[in-house]
């Protein structure tokens, strides 16, 4: 892989997991845990940070554990759940501890992230597709690919 593809690859998976996972971790943390406004604007700038670090590995996350999807729709949604939930609810329920959430609000947020992982895997999955084609890369989780590219 090109150190052009490479770069590219990163923008595409960053700025995908910032987009989509901005808006959704505003709605659960204001109306589902029911933090403060200021407790959301600081879990979001620590997200965004934190995004920005492991948008391309989840993306590579993503593609590995797709591997083992089945051609069929409900195999593709439940894969692409796993993926998501197992790699980002760990790190959506630090985000939540420093940004000084409650044992409740903690507990609260990480079961509605939960959730709302489980529902958007694959839309999330489909979302990050069209933002790797429109920067000219194929989709992921559709073949086997190494951690290496």
């Amino acid at each position: 892989m090109s150190e052009n593809t490479r770069w590219r690859s990163f923008a595409a998976d960053t700025l995908a997991l910032i987009v989509f996972f901005t808006t959704t971790g505003i709605l659960n943390e204001r109306f589902i845990a029911g933090m403060t406004w200021d407790q959301v604007f600081h879990a979001r700038l620590l997200g965004a940070a934190l995004m920005v670090v492991s948008g391309r590995p989840y993306g590579l996350w993503r593609d590995w554990i797709m591997r083992f999807a089945g051609p069929g729709r409900f195999s593709q949604i439940a894969w692409d759940s796993l993926a998501l939930v197992s790699f980002q609810v760990p790190i959506y329920a630090a985000i939540l501890t420093i940004s000084g959430a409650s044992g409740a609000e903690l507990l609260r947020g990480s079961l509605g992230v939960t959730v709302i992982m489980l529902a958007l895997g694959r839309p999330y999955g489909a979302f990050l597709n069209i933002v790797r084609r429109r920067f000219g890369l194929p989709p992921g989780g559709e073949k086997p690919m190494s951690l290496n590219v």
